[in-house]
């Protein structure tokens, strides 16, 4: 037994470290055990059964073999979500595959002036040392840059054969780009003429391997053509290509197909090369083909931007000067365009025809033809923008032919003879050297001897001009107009039905009042040509001058109406009568109700005109009124439309 307080208080602290020792112990065991069971709970449940979990101490271990690395990474991971993932030690290993496909080996070798580079994946049993080697004999001390690996799986049967025939391909080509595959070698490279590029050719197709695609894309530099030249030939029914250049396929596709629709039946080659004249090139050739068929026969000849068109014995001089103007004007800027008629002398000179131009007014189609030939340089173009100006830009298809043997004032007559076609519905004017022709068809029985005038004062006494111009009445717009009378009739039988009424007091048209003036504003669209008065009228209660100004407002109400319902009214204007022209007795109440009413009356037509038609004048509308300073006899301003009533719009 220890006495000694001293010895006392040492026994109690070895106890209770003793204590806290075994505790600790104990804490570590069930903290171990816990993070097992949880950590192998987890794995279960994750579809990772293949894994096993340990610890030693706060330390966890994972162990087993885990079918890919995607699932160890998941292990691993997991384990961390639950445990400290600095306590957890992974000692997974992955499985090696036993179906795992070998990898398509390839090489990539480009060979410059500057250097060559390799980039691929072998084969280790090849290796890279015959690639070495045989760069090593073509380099000549450029530089190389070889990136080259190695896999170690199987050499496929026909790699060595492509490698070898690869390699041998580069040695020759000194600007190429090789790709080779165990079944496959795609060489491209550039040749410095075509005749290398057939001898590179001819020499790669006989060493081609047996069994091994061989794709060969050998290019060399195009021919440079000068001069670039074009030549198509029209006759006895046949068409051909003697010469032909282009600077692209696509060019050249063009062309040829344009010579097939021509009526080629073979084409000629068309070489491709460069020293095109113009990128329109193929523009140019098309539209020449096309109007060499529109002649039918004779040749159409490029050497760069000069164009000869050369027509055919026999060839009308209108047709010939036709297809030059539209030609002329269809070829782009670049181009000069000259012309051939007949048979050339030795000294290249051509017949000349008669010269003429031609315009056609065609009124179906609503433009112009302007056809023929015309001064050249600027009195030549101010001719042609006369014809846009007058005619419309978009009306106007100008295609003539400059020349510089015209005769003196051409161009001024040409602009006259355009000025008095202006005039007819539809015609031609041909100018010929000794006279100005105009046929043509119009509405205006006036117009004949308005452009015999114009034309006599324009080109003096010594001018020449023939006239052929039709009247023909369904071309008149005035013929089928209803006349004065008509229009009064047809408005006084409608309102014989039913007459435009107001409310007492009122100046608003009511619904039945704009019923009728519907009908009425259909008369005057036909009769904008007759000059009319819109007449108010009330009955004699009230004052005359309150009276005045309601018969005033009325009629104003109804011109207002009308310009609602989109009539012109310029031939109309509004008066106010107030009482002073009864038609009934004011005594009584139908006298009235007669008396309060709308007129609408011929302004400047007498009674011989009223009556012409076998008709009876009303002196009650025909005669003209008294001026008094309660009935004004001016004209009442066409009001605007901003001064229309919205009740008036809202009317039906």
């Amino acid at each position: 037994m220890i006495r000694s307080p001293h010895l006392q208080m040492i026994a109690a602290f070895g106890l209770a470290l003793a204590m806290a020792l075994v505790t600790a112990i104990v804490l570590a065991m069930a903290m171990e055990r816990r993070s097992v069971d949880a950590l192998n709970v987890a794995l279960a449940e994750g579809g990772m059964d293949w894994a096993t979990v340990s610890a030693n101490g706060l330390q966890v271990f994972l162990d087993g073999t885990a079918p890919n690395e995607a699932a160890a990474f998941r292990a691993a991971q997991r384990a961390a979500m639950l445990v400290d993932a600095d306590r957890v030690v992974s000692r997974i290993e992955v499985a090696l595959r036993a179906d795992l496909q070998p990898p398509r080996f390839s090489v990539n070798i480009l060979r410059a002036r500057d250097g060559i580079q390799v980039i691929g994946l072998v084969p280790r049993a090849t290796g890279v040392e015959r690639i070495n080697q045989a760069i090593a004999e073509i380099a000549n001390g450029t530089q190389v840059a070889n990136l080259v690996e190695t896999a170690d799986f199987a050499v496929p049967a026909l790699w060595e054969a492509a490698l070898d025939f690869g390699l041998e391909a580069l040695k020759q080509l000194p600007r190429a780009k090789v790709t080779v595959y165990e079944d496959r070698v795609k060489v491209q490279a550039i040749a410095d003429s075509a005749a290398q590029r057939i001898a590179f050719l001819s020499a790669l197709q006989n060493r081609s391997p047996e069994g091994i695609e061989v794709v060969l894309d050998i290019s060399a530099p195009r021919p440079v053509i000068t001069p670039f030249q074009f030549r198509f030939t029209m006759d006895a029914g046949t068409a051909r290509i003697e010469t032909c250049a282009a600077d692209t396929p696509i060019t050249q596709g063009r062309i040829l197909a344009a010579a097939i629709a021509a009526g080629a039946q073979t084409t000629a080659a068309c070489t491709i090369g460069l020293g095109v004249p113009s990128p329109q090139w193929a523009d140019a050739v098309v539209v020449a083909i096309r109007a060499l068929a529109r002649l039918g026969a004779g040749t159409i000849a490029f050497s760069d931007a000069d164009v000869t068109l050369i027509a055919a014995e026999g060839t009308a001089q209108d047709e010939f000067d036709r297809v030059m103007g539209e030609l002329a004007s269809a070829l782009p800027d670049f181009f000069s365009l000259a012309g051939v008629l007949g048979t050339q002398s030795e000294t290249g000179a051509a017949t000349a025809g008669p010269a003429r131009l031609i315009a056609t007014l065609d009124a179906e189609e609503g433009r112009l033809l302007l056809r023929g030939r015309l001064p050249e340089g600027p009195v030549g173009r101010s001719v042609e923008a006369y014809a846009r100006a007058v005619f419309g830009r978009d009306r106007a298809d100008v295609a003539t032919r400059m020349v510089d043997d015209l005769p003196t004032g051409w161009a001024v007559r040409a602009m006259i003879g355009l000025d008095a076609l202006s005039r007819l519905t539809d015609g031609t004017m041909t100018l010929e050297p000794d006279t100005l022709i105009l046929r043509g068809r119009t509405g205006n029985t006036e117009i004949e001897s308005d452009i015999t005038r114009f034309l006599s004062e324009a080109l003096g006494p010594d001018g020449d001009f023939q006239l052929r111009i039709n009247y023909l009445e369904q071309l008149d717009q005035t013929a089928s107009l209803p006349s004065p009378t008509d229009c009064q009739m047809r408005i006084e039988d409608i309102q014989r039905a039913t007459k435009i009424t107001f409310d007492p007091g009122s100046v608003t048209i009511n619904p039945q009042a704009g019923a009728i003036l519907d009908q009425i504003a259909e008369v005057l669209r036909d009769c904008r040509h007759v000059p009319m008065e819109i007449a108010g009228h009330t009955d004699s209660q009230g004052r005359d001058e309150m009276n005045l100004n309601l018969s005033r407002s009325r009629a104003n109400a109804v011109l207002d109406g009308l310009l609602a319902r989109d009539v012109l009214v310029s031939n109309l204007t509004a008066q106010g009568y107030g009482e002073s022209q009864p038609i009934a007795s004011n005594e009584t109440e139908s006298g009235r109700e007669q008396n309060r009413r709308i007129e609408f009356r011929l302004l400047g037509t007498t009674s011989d005109d009223a009556t012409a038609d076998g008709g009876e004048a009303d002196p009650a509308t025909l005669a003209p009124m008294p001026a008094t300073p309660e009935t004004p006899t001016g004209p009442r301003p066409i009001p605007r439309p901003a001064q229309r009533r919205d009740q008036e719009k809202d009317s039906p």
